[in-house]
């Protein structure tokens, strides 16, 4: 395939990994990817720490074979009442310029509510649905209201609609609009050599360990760690602190002799953490949003052959596997985390664990994607 496919990401691609970014690189081994990030304006990296490298990025650089990142410009105040709707204009112009040199485009797929799905002209539109971004305006700080009619508008002109879960799925049904479910995925191969990967210098805590490797934000119940860790239980938390999140709470938990916080990792890093990790912890808050979500921690601990606790999801109803441990509430968290830790790790219940995460690729879910985008790559795996 020659014909490019533009990729609306909800976040930046040099932010952590997480599904767009996931999603993105492995729909560029089936064909030409230009990968568009959030809008940054120049007060993003004051008022968003996250996001300063988009602001000092190259306006078009080439981070991977076969894609092509795009970090567009916006004017200041791009959320605010009076001048939110002066951002799409100026993202699409900047979709539209930087595309002049790439096209022809074969597809347009997307994980923003805002007006862009039309910004070129495309055989196919697909709005894929990463997050319930209206059950979680107040976190993102953006008025109800205006997400839910930008929402609404974009499942209109989409030509297909993707969801990462069920209730997005349920949700969606309801406003009459059909869709298929594209969860979240792993890379199995990133995880092929963990139990050899060298052991970092900022991960050695007395074993067993229980870990948690992520973003640390609003989605996480640091109550959920703390009861771990009131346990004596070696924690180990590997990734970024969203910024203003709890930091005094969570500083004091990072402060404990049983815990260490390593702080953020590439994503190519990530095997020498999980190798001393013996129990994956998936800690989610029990909201509509997280409700909504597919955590990608679950996979990524079992696709390194680890224990999993998380928290009741619906996305592990979907997984349907009895090897995520289900617990709810501090003391039944730290109840399971501590009777995981009792089992060691045994070579057949690491490959029983591999060999689930191995059905449930990233590039299994790019198929999907670019099934419903019109393009042909084979023939896809089911999606519900």
């Amino acid at each position: 395939m020659n014909d490019l496919l533009i990729y609306l990401a909800g976040t930046p691609y040099d932010g952590p990994a997480g599904t767009d970014r996931h999603i993105a690189d492995a729909l560029s081994r089936l064909t030409p990817v230009m990968y568009v990030d959030p809008p940054v304006s120049a007060l993003t990296q004051w008022r968003n720490p996250e996001q300063a490298r988009s602001w000092q990025a190259p306006l078009l650089s080439s981070p991977r074979p076969g894609l092509t990142r795009l970090a567009p410009r916006v004017a200041p105040g791009m959320h605010q009442p009076v001048l939110h709707h002066l951002t799409p204009p100026l993202m699409r112009r900047a979709i539209r310029k930087a595309v002049s040199a790439n096209g022809p485009v074969a597809a347009v797929i997307s994980t923003r509510v805002e007006d862009l799905l039309h910004a070129v002209p495309a055989r196919r539109t697909v709005f894929y649905a990463t997050d319930d971004l209206v059950a979680g305006a107040d976190l993102i700080g953006i008025p109800r209201d205006r997400l839910a009619a930008q929402e609404q508008a974009t499942l209109r002109r989409a030509e297909q609609v993707a969801v990462i879960s069920l209730p997005l799925q349920e949700r969606y049904a309801a406003l009459g609009h059909p869709s298929t479910v594209v969860p979240t995925g792993c890379t199995p191969e990133a995880y092929a050599n963990v139990d050899t990967a060298g052991i970092p210098e900022d991960a050695r805590l007395p074993g067993p360990i229980a870990g948690f490797v992520g973003h640390v934000n609003d989605r996480i119940d640091l109550s959920l760690l703390e009861a771990v860790a009131d346990r004596g239980v070696s924690l180990l938390i590997v990734g970024p602190v969203a910024a203003g999140y709890q930091s005094s709470r969570f500083a004091a938990l990072a402060a404990r002799p049983n815990v260490w916080h390593t702080g953020p990792k590439a994503f190519g890093d990530l095997p020498g953490y999980l190798r001393v990790i013996d129990v994956g912890l998936t800690p989610y808050a029990d909201t509509p949003f997280n409700r909504s979500s597919f955590p990608i921690k679950t996979l990524e601990y079992l696709a390194a052959g680890r224990a999993v606790v998380a928290t009741p999801l619906p996305a592990n109803d979907w997984l349907a596997t009895p090897l995520i441990t289900e617990a709810a509430g501090p003391a039944g968290f730290a109840d399971a985390v501590e009777r995981a830790l009792r089992v060691p790790l045994q070579g057949c219940d690491r490959a029983e664990r591999r060999a689930f995460a191995a059905r449930h690729t990233w590039t299994d879910r790019a198929r999907v994607l670019a099934g419903l985008a019109g393009l042909t790559t084979g023939e896809p795996p089911c999606a519900s």
